[in-house]
């Protein structure tokens, strides 16, 4: 089933400002919050979906993307929130979004028994990681599977926990403050265990304070088609691991290879073709590239330089899907000797004087006027 649009989820448009979407995801958040609706499956699925919509709509980089490129553009179906956020992800990321008192924690957490459904721990997640990948033309226009090496944190072998003894297991701390409207709860991560709810007990030769060790990893991601450079996927649950938590995510940087003749302007691939005078005078048959090979194009009798020729479907792929795909433009240039032997300057001169080598400025429209018909 395709994904709701996020404007829409939360009741605002392309043009709200950051506080109407912060204040659009308060109000969807108290409606739908799981533990004012107990049981509500589909209240829950709200919940979950209006704080996807807002963790995109409230960075100005996603926000920018998903604008662009839709919700391919938040990483074309590899995990990350576009997979689906749990409720760990939202009251990591979001519990401060209500407005916080003294010690970290937010009145929203208070009011509903701790945000996290009577007190559950909040689980820690490693940290994310970036890398580049470069990707070449064919790879941009039909999508592929890249298996990519990177090094990331795991936790060693042998490693050992124990409850942590600030918190008792629960990865945060409750305190009790006096405010004008009475004592109020609030909680915050665990500054021994930082939110694990365990600390290490058996640290193993090699390993870090927190039972880590770099390895080397091998993955298999799945590259849509369309994507450009500088887009960002997101592959969930990638990244550095976290003991007694989650892992963080692995962040891939999209870097375009140039390609040797063919140029990308958007979804449509660019060729620039050079034909001599002969050719363009007298027509030909000439071979051209495309990203699915070589194919064999007629130049007509008489084509002017400028002449721009269409191959319809040789482009790109919409990286959103459900739109056409881009065509491949060819640009026709017609050479002009700048060195001529002396027969070839006699035939010149003999067709110097000829009517059908006169230019005529009535009858020939300028490079300007043929795009605009090319376009229209």
């Amino acid at each position: 089933m395709s994904k709701r649009d996020f404007y829409e989820i939360l009741g605002v448009s392309k043009s709200s400002t950051a506080d109407e979407i912060k204040k659009a995801y308060r109000k969807m958040a108290i409606k739908y919050h799981p533990d004012k609706n107990q049981g509500d499956k589909a209240a829950e699925e709200k919940f979950k979906e209006a704080a996807e919509a807002y963790e995109i709509l409230s960075n100005p980089e996603k926000k920018q993307r998903y604008d662009q490129f839709g919700h391919a553009g938040m990483g074309g179906g590899q995990g990350g929130f576009g997979g689906g956020m749990n409720m760990d992800d939202i009251f990591s990321q979001f519990g401060d979004i209500f407005g916080g008192g003294g010690g970290g924690g937010s009145p929203f957490e208070s009011f509903f028994g701790g945000g996290r459904g009577g007190g559950r721990s909040r689980q820690a997640v490693g940290s994310n990681i970036r890398i580049k990948l470069k990707l070449n033309l064919e790879d941009i226009t039909n999508g592929a599977e890249k298996k990519i090496k990177y090094k990331k944190k795991v936790v060693a072998e042998g490693v050992t926990f124990e409850n942590c003894s600030t918190c008792n297991g629960r990865g945060q701390v409750t305190r009790v403050q006096s405010t004008f409207l009475g004592q109020m709860q609030t909680s915050s991560p665990c500054p021994t265990c930082k939110g694990n709810g365990k600390k290490v007990k058996n640290i193993p030769s090699g390993a870090d304070g927190m039972g880590l060790i770099t390895k080397e990893v091998t993955t298999t991601i799945d590259i849509p088609a369309g994507v450009a450079d500088g887009m960002q996927l997101n592959v969930k649950s990638r990244g550095n691991e976290m003991p007694g938590g989650v892992a963080g995510d692995l962040i891939v940087l999209i870097e375009e290879i140039k390609h040797d003749t063919l140029e990308r302007d958007g979804n449509n691939i660019i060729y620039n073709l050079h034909v001599s005078f002969p050719q363009a005078a007298l027509g030909d048959e000439v071979e051209v590239p495309t990203v699915s090979g070589k194919v064999r194009i007629k130049i007509e009798a008489g084509t002017q330089s400028g002449k721009v020729l269409r191959l319809r479907g040789k482009g790109i792929p919409d990286v959103n899907g459900g739109y056409r795909t881009g065509d491949q433009l060819i640009y026709v240039n017609v050479f002009t000797p700048n060195q001529l032997n002396s027969e070839e300057k006699s035939i010149m001169q003999q067709l110097l004087g000829s009517e059908n080598f006169t230019p005529d400025p009535t009858k020939e429209k300028g490079l300007f006027d043929k795009m605009k018909d090319f376009f229209n």
